[in-house]
C-alpha cells in the first residue's frame, strides 16, 4: 500500500498521475485540511504534522509515503527520512519495527521536485516563472535547483496568493477565480515568462483558468508525472509490488466533502 499526503486536496493532482502510471493496488490519501494551508506556517509546525500523518498512514498499512506537498517536502522530508529511513540506525530500526508491528524496518519517502530544470531547458524567451507557496520558495531544495539554472535563464517568482483557498473551496473557474489567479500570474507574464512551473500541488486544478489568462503560447509544467515515475522506480528497486484492482481511501483531518468531490471529478477512473 502507498500512502500519500498533502496539506489539503492539492495532492490529489499527484494521486491522479500515480493512478495513471501505477493503476493497481491500494492507495490511502490523507488531507490535512484542518490545518491548511501550510505555506506560511513554521518548519517545526509542518514537521510535527508530517510526522503525525506519516505514522497514521503507516498504521493504515502504507509501506511507502509520497509527500505530495511542495511546502511539506521543503520543510519536513529530510526530518522524516532522519526518523524513519535508515535501517542501519538502531533507533530508526526499532521505531519503524514498532510502528509497523514488525512488518518492515524502514520507510521510504518520495517528495516533490521543483521542476526548474525542464522549464529552463525548454524556455524560448529565456525567462521562466515559478508559482509556489512562500515556504517552497524559501526551501533549500528549490534554492539549490534555482542556483543551478539561474545563469542560463531569468527566473521570476510569485506566490500564488489565494490559490490554495480556491481549490479547497472547489472554486476552480469563474470571475472570482480568474481575478485571484490573474493577480499572481500576470507579474510572471509581464516579466516575459513563456514557461511557468507549478510549485504547489493545488495549482494544477486551476490550470484551465491559468491557461485562459495566459493564452496558448505559455507552457505550464506540472511535476506530478515525474513524481509518479520516481515512485514507480523506487518501488521496483525495493521490491514493493501492488497487485489487484485499484483501491483508494480518502482520509482527512477536517471536512471531507470537497476532497471527495475533487476526487470524483478529477481522479477516479
Amino acid at each position: 500500500m502507498t500512502g500519500i499526503f498533502d496539506s489539503g486536496a492539492g495532492g490529489l493532482s499527484v494521486l491522479r498521475e500515480i493512478c495513471r502510471q501505477i493503476p493497481s493496488g491500494e492507495y490511502v490519501y490523507f488531507s490535512d485540511n484542518a490545518h491548511c494551508p501550510y505555506g506560511e506556517k513554521s518548519p517545526a509546525y509542518i514537521q510535527e504534522h508530517s510526522r503525525e500523518i506519516t505514522e497514521r498512514l503507516v498504521r493504515e498499512g502504507a509501506q511507502i509515503i509520497v509527500v505530495a506537498c511542495n511546502t511539506a517536502t521543503a520543510a519536513a522530508i529530510q526530518y522524516l527520512r532522519s526518523r524513519y529511513s535508515d535501517p542501519s540506525d538502531p533507533q530508526v530500526r526499532r521505531r519503524v519495527l514498532d510502528l509497523t508491528e514488525g512488518r518492515q524496518d524502514h520507510l521510504l519517502f518520495v517528495g516533490m521536485e521543483p521542476a526548474v530544470k525542464p522549464a529552463a531547458l525548454g524556455t524560448r524567451s529565456g525567462v521562466i516563472g515559478v508559482l509556489a507557496t512562500a515556504g517552497t520558495l524559501k526551501g533549500s531544495k528549490y534554492l539549490t535547483t534555482k542556483g543551478n539554472y539561474s545563469d542560463g535563464c531569468t527566473i521570476a517568482e510569485h506566490v500564488g496568493q489565494g490559490f490554495v483557498e480556491l481549490v479547497e473551496s472547489g472554486e476552480l473557474t469563474g470571475p472570482h477565480a480568474e481575478e485571484v489567479v490573474r493577480a499572481s500570474l500576470q507579474p510572471l507574464l509581464d516579466a516575459g515568462a513563456d514557461t511557468i512551473v507549478l510549485g504547489c500541488t493545488h495549482y494544477p486544478f486551476l490550470l484551465e483558468t491559468m491557461q485562459a489568462i495566459a493564452g496558448p503560447g505559455i507552457r505550464f509544467i506540472d511535476p506530478a508525472p515525474a513524481v509518479a515515475r520516481r515512485l514507480s522506480d523506487l518501488m521496483a528497486r525495493e521490491g514493493i509490488t501492488q497487485t489487484g484492482s485499484l483501491s483508494v481511501r480518502l482520509l482527512s483531518s477536517g471536512p471531507s466533502e470537497n476532497l471527495e468531490q475533487l476526487y470524483l471529478r478529477f481522479v477516479r477512473p
